[in-house]
């Protein structure tokens, strides 16, 4: 049995603990709530960009831009959205669990670009090729920060070495829901409903090239940047929850180790009067 100055020592290094978890649930809930508005304000303009590119791809072909255009022969693109850091929970667990069964699922030639620390180690480990890696972009993504890895997509795509882009990170559903996602960026999936959508309908001016040369790379780079802003909050939301949690069960191990040491004490305080007992009688 542990002694009480031992129990003592875990104590105080248990009570350690749950201060600096506790520290980092708050800090994690002050980012979510940044992070969660910033997801949230993006998400109706990526949606409206990729209604509108849809649209456009029903009536339009890979004569009018290239990042429209179905190849064949090419290798297929991920790009994998993790996290720099851990103690997130399972997000980083599920999401390069997500992006190994769609890679084993579909055969054939494929690379990976990675965007965070965990998804670029995991991939080296499971030693799939890797075109690029990107360091996270901070607690404050900006728009200017996906614009070279939005660049390196484009041009993989637009050379012909690459057939299909898709992108696998976090979708952030809630603060105890967040989901790994698979979804197509290149090349633009045409709507499916085209009723009512005539080629007509579209005034370009001064031509659809111009209009699409300018769209088609805005379209890539927001499509990415609402990835990343998705996958930021999932990662606050998650390492919060993973936080409180673990000041929980620091607080429910203490109350263990508190009542460990209350009957070690009295165990030593009957040990002790049996002993001062015996003696008197053999006096």
């Amino acid at each position: 049995m542990a002694s009480q100055r031992d129990i003592r020592r875990r104590i105080g290094a248990v009570r350690n603990i749950k201060q600096i978890t506790r520290a980092m649930q708050f800090v994690a809930a002050s980012k979510l709530r940044r992070a969660q508005e910033a997801t949230l304000a993006s998400r109706p303009y990526s949606d409206k960009i990729d209604e509108v590119l849809a649209d456009l791809a029903a009536v339009l072909g890979g004569e009018d831009h290239p990042l429209l255009a179905e190849r064949e022969g090419g290798k297929r693109l991920i790009v994998l959205i993790t996290t720099d850091r851990g103690l997130a929970g399972p997000l980083n667990t599920n999401t390069i669990r997500f992006a190994a069964r769609e890679i084993t699922q579909h055969e054939g030639d494929l690379s990976v670009v990675t965007v965070g620390r965990k998804g670029r180690d995991a991939m080296r480990r499971s030693r799939v090729p890797l075109e690029a890696h990107f360091a996270g972009f901070g607690d404050r993504p900006s728009f200017a920060d996906v614009i070279p890895l939005a660049r390196l997509v484009s041009d993989g795509f637009l050379d012909g070495s690459v057939s299909t882009v898709d992108i696998i990170f976090t979708r952030f559903v809630s603060t105890l829901v967040q989901r790994p996602a698979n979804d197509r960026l290149l090349p633009v999936e045409p709507t499916e409903d085209t009723e009512g959508i005539p080629g007509g309908q579209f005034i370009f001016e001064p031509n659809p090239a111009a209009v699409l040369t300018q769209l088609l790379p805005r379209y890539v780079a927001t499509r990415l940047f609402q990835a990343v802003l998705e996958s930021k909050a999932s990662e606050e939301s998650s390492r919060m929850v993973a936080m409180k949690n673990a000041t929980e069960n620091a607080e429910d191990l203490i109350s263990d180790l508190t009542l460990s040491y209350n009957k070690v004490r009295q165990a030593n305080i009957t040990r002790e009067m049996i002993e001062i007992a015996t003696g008197a009688q053999r006096r």
